[in-house]
Order: C-alpha cells, then structure tokens, then sequence
C-alpha cells in the first residue's frame, strides 16, 4: 500500500472515531428511560342540562396513589352488566338512556349526536357515562364497518 493511501485510510479512520465516540456517549447517557407522564383514565359524561338538551363533557377519573404498578380509583357501586352486539344497521333517533350506565366500547364504533349537531364518537376503549335520562336525549348510530361490541353498567341509585 502507498503512503499516501495509507494516509487516507487513516484519516478516513479517524473520521468515524469522533462519530462513534459521540453515539456510544449518547447510548451510555441514556442509561435512564425518562418519567413517563401517566396515561389518565378519561370519560365522556352525557347529561342533561338545564336548556333541556343533552351535552358532553370530558374528564380524568381520579386515581388513588401509585403502588408499584398499580393505581385504583374509588369504587363505583354497580348493580348488573350487559354485554351488547350492535350491528351496521344501528340507528336509534332521539332518545334518552334508561337509566344512568356506563357503556365501555370493546370494539367497533357508534357516534352519539346531540340536538346542536355536536358529535361523540365512540370507539374501542372509550368510556361512556350515560346520564341524559330526561330532556331531548340523544343520537346513536353506528359508525365503521363492524359490529359494535359493548358493556353495559347501570350505575346503583344513590
């Protein structure tokens, strides 16, 4: 081999050895994953308001303190379950729910609609908390190309 392409071996050589230096320092200081932020627990609560229509809003179930890998809210006093099946063909005009339920979507899909065109969808994993058990009710369609597989839980009177 020449001294001049020896030379430029060794210089390309050189050129990856700051490269490497700065990866593998990059890899060793990522030593420590970062603090996740915790997913929150949402719901859409469905209420009747005091206009007479139902209307949507959204919150954080609280969650007690973390305990390993665990937390836990209070508890909700239930009274049954009901698994439901909706097919493509659900499409319930205006309606109120039969009594205050949480409906938890396991898969598929189906909008709520209310009386001022504001839409709902829910989708696998969304948390339903219905409570428009009086006034104009609500929408319900199926949305998708499968059927709905949903749970049902009437809440236990206070």
């Amino acid at each position: 081999m020449t001294t001049k392409r020896r030379l430029a071996t060794g210089l390309v050589a050189l050129g990856w050895i700051p490269t490497l230096a700065f990866i593998g320092a990059h890899w060793v200081g990522d030593t420590h994953a970062a603090a996740q932020a915790r997913t929150p627990i949402k719901v859409t609560r469905m209420f009747t308001g005091p206009d007479n229509q139902t209307h949507a809003e959204e919150y954080d179930v609280p969650l007690g303190e973390l305990r390993g890998a665990t937390e836990l809210s209070e508890t909700v006093d239930v009274t049954s379950l009901q698994f439901r099946r909706t097919s493509l063909d659900y499409d319930l005009p205006f309606h109120t729910a039969p009594r205050r339920q949480y409906v938890i979507t396991l898969s598929g899909e189906s909008e709520v609609e209310f009386g001022d065109g504001t839409k709902v969808r829910l989708y696998p994993g969304h948390i339903l908390l219905a409570e428009d058990t009086t006034g104009q009710g609500h929408i319900s369609r199926a949305i998708g190309t499968e059927d709905r597989i949903s749970l049902f839980i009437p809440l236990a009177e206070q």
